[in-house]
């Protein structure tokens, strides 16, 4: 019978998602604007819908469907 061995696993694995103690943070980054100061009422409220769509569902990008769903829970729909 064979007997299979593995390797150990690496240990020289980065972890980039960690803050590195002593550098400067990087700026995140969004898939719309970082600021929603120049945009009509509507399109702010749309905006902050998408960002704590985002945020509650760990998402740093939606999904055409999933905008579709925000903009639906706003209450928007076609006549």
């Amino acid at each position: 019978m064979t007997q299979l061995i593995m390797d150990p696993p690496a240990t020289d694995f980065i972890d980039r998602r960690s803050h590195i103690p002593g550098s400067a943070p990087s700026r995140e980054r969004r898939q719309f604007s970082n600021s929603h100061d120049d945009l009509s009422p509507e399109a702010r409220d749309l905006a902050v819908a998408i960002d704590q769509y985002k945020l509650m569902h760990r998402r740093r990008f939606i999904t055409f469907e999933e905008m579709l769903s925000v903009v639906k829970d706003l209450g928007y729909h076609k006549d």
